[in-house]
């Protein structure tokens, strides 16, 4: 039964590759020795004059993965956090924090008078769940340092019917290069309503998201990863938020948007191998909107 193949075929490469993350992982927390571990502790006690100021120190830390550096030319991080507002008193919701790029920056920044919340699927859900990797991932990445991450909130989602449970608590919601999957599980309606929740009146919800061709249909160009910009902002407007502002800070006008394995061709995931990599490293990370809302106070 092919079904069964490929259910099979599924499976193997799910336990392979949450191997593979914890293999990683292990790496990772042996990384944390007494010298980065007292270089932590200096950068969390350091004051800074601004985020930004606060930002700067962290994307310069030891502390952040190996590797992710690398990103931060493509991904704007201290423009974008800025963009939308971001205060080291704010108090912060990441919806879906993959593997904490965004969240080992951010902790850092909000360790003393702010709070981070970060959203992550169940680490002890199903085995036979990849969400369940995605979970046991954030939770190895979090715990490898309880001096920075110690404070972060986790609020463990179901993919089928997530709720946040927090109630007029945010200041700043952020959704980066999250959109996309929410409407392929036909649950965009859903994240937007409860980022709406969440946050104070005047409190901004940002996205960052991939960007499709304006004619694009959104249920085919979600499936490549992309969204286009238009519908967002109406989907999003009509739950109620009005938007802010848009900035171009993370556009990329070599993004053709029309690739074999749509945005995950591009850097950093060469979904392709080595098939046309110059190719697809020279276009870049993708073209992205960078979107702030605003709930309307009362």
């Amino acid at each position: 039964d092919p079904a069964e193949e490929k259910k099979k075929a599924e499976l193997a490469k799910l336990a392979e590759d949450t191997k593979a993350m914890e293999a990683k992982a292990d790496q990772e927390a042996a990384r944390f020795d007494d010298a980065l571990k007292a270089e932590v502790k200096a950068l969390l006690a350091a004051n800074h004059p601004s985020a930004g100021a606060a930002l700067r120190a962290a994307l310069k830390s030891k502390h952040r993965v190996p590797g992710n550096a690398e990103r931060d030319a493509a991904r704007h991080p201290v423009e974008t956090l800025e963009f939308f507002g971001l205060k080291p008193t704010s108090t912060v919701v990441e919806l879906g924090a993959g593997e904490g790029w965004y969240t080992e920056l951010l902790a850092p920044v909000l360790a003393k008078k702010g709070k981070l919340i970060v959203t992550s699927f169940d680490p002890n859900g199903s085995a036979d769940s990849r969400n369940t990797l995605y979970g046991k991932r954030l939770k190895r990445t979090l715990d490898k340092s309880p001096d920075l991450f110690g404070k972060v909130d986790v609020v463990v989602i179901d993919r089928d019917n997530p709720t946040l449970g927090i109630d007029g608590k945010a200041d700043l919601v952020l959704a980066i290069r999250e959109a996309h999957g929410w409407h392929r599980n036909g649950k965009f309606d859903t994240y937007v309503a409860e980022a709406f929740k969440a946050l104070k009146p005047g409190g901004v919800f940002g996205i960052v998201q991939h960007r499709a061709k304006p004619d694009a249909n959104p249920d085919e160009s979600a499936k490549q990863g992309y969204l286009p910009e238009a519908w967002v902002i109406q989907k999003v407007e009509s739950a109620g938020f009005k938007l802010a502002t848009k900035s171009e800070v993370n556009a990329n006008p070599k993004d053709t948007k029309d690739y074999p394995e749509g945005v995950w061709t591009l850097p950093p995931n060469f979904r392709l191998g080595d098939k046309d990599r110059a190719r697809y490293a020279a276009i870049g990370e993708s073209d992205r909107m960078t979107l702030k809302f605003v709930k309307p106070a009362r």
